[in-house]
């Protein structure tokens, strides 16, 4: 089933998902949670040199903030980073280079940078990938998962303890609302069996970050864990890998700052630490993980053998 062809999930995207509905939300927002500095701070922003991370880098940057944009193309990402220090006059923007489909190079990626770097105060997993056909990286994983779910396992991981070691630690992931449509399915992680769509398989990894988030914030309670629904944006990513919703929808799709704004809220107020750590998020409020009536939930046994395999996943591949 197509993703488009999920009717409640669709009438709901097309009421609250698109430009309208961010313009709709933000007359309840406080300007003033956004209003302040944070000069000090150190953030990480995987995919910050285009669509919504690089209006999230922008934003913050803007604030004062220190952040290490990992991105995979260097020239974009240097690029990116001209834009950004010329726009904000912060020059404490650092460009790494990392591929996330390459999964031992995301340990020794994040096992460098705690040997570089005494302090990370926000994790920002913006980064993700929707394949058009199933394609496998050089450990033999199929690439979106490898980037969507394993990366952002093993990077997150990984920089726990630098993470805890700093003040007001937190960790957002990126997530989307086609996850509504998705119950989580540990059985083909690989997407080796039936037909692949990416766009499905995309919303599946979507559903699995949202219990992954739930998940490590059980276990690491001293850090603030989100993930966050950034409506329906027009990026060069969305416009690439669904032409046909980008056409049809493209007056109604949001800026890359309007889906960023939540992101930002999540990474840099105060008010968004006052909600329990492990929440979804849409336009700055905690919503529903599942839709009403919806038959996407799964039990507490399903989601820790989630967290057991990505585990046993990410241990194979640790440089040792």
């Amino acid at each position: 089933m197509s993703l488009y062809r999920n009717s409640a999930w669709f009438l709901k995207g097309l009421t609250e998902f698109t430009k309208n509905g961010f313009l709709s939300a933000s007359k309840r927002f406080v300007e003033k949670e956004l209003d302040l500095s944070v000069a000090g701070r150190s953030f990480m922003i995987t995919g910050a040199n285009s669509g919504i991370g690089k209006a999230a880098t922008m934003a913050i940057a803007k604030k004062g903030g220190t952040i290490h944009m990992v991105c995979r193309n260097k020239d974009k990402a240097e690029e990116a980073r001209a834009d950004i220090v010329k726009e904000t006059g912060n020059k404490e923007i650092y460009v790494h280079i990392l591929d996330l489909s390459e999964t031992r190079k995301v340990w020794e990626f994040a096992e460098n940078f705690k040997k570089k770097f005494k302090t990370l105060n926000v994790l920002i997993n913006n980064a993700g990938a929707i394949m058009s056909q199933r394609d496998v990286n050089a450990e033999g994983l199929e690439k979106s998962f490898a980037v969507n779910v394993l990366g952002v396992y093993i990077l997150t991981k990984s920089l726990i303890p630098l993470l805890e070691k700093s003040p007001d630690p937190r960790v957002i992931c990126v997530s989307s609302g086609g996850m509504l449509v998705q119950k989580l399915r540990i059985g083909n992680l690989q997407s080796e069996r039936g037909r692949y769509d990416g766009t499905m398989v995309y919303a599946q990894h979507k559903r699995q970050q949202v219990v992954m988030t739930e998940q490590l914030a059980k276990t690491h309670s001293n850090i603030h864990f989100s993930v966050m629904h950034p409506g329906w944006v027009d990026t060069p990513a969305v416009a690439n890998t669904m032409p046909d919703f980008h056409r049809s929808m493209k007056d109604s799709l949001r800026t890359p700052e309007q889906g960023a704004d939540t992101m930002v809220w999540l990474a840099i107020s105060e008010a968004a630490t006052t909600n329990p750590s492990g929440r979804f998020y849409q336009d700055r409020r905690v919503v529903p993980t599942h839709l009403p009536l919806a038959w996407t939930h799964s039990s507490p046994l399903e989601e820790q053998k989630l967290i057991s395999l990505l585990e046993d996943m990410a241990k194979t591949f640790q440089p040792h």
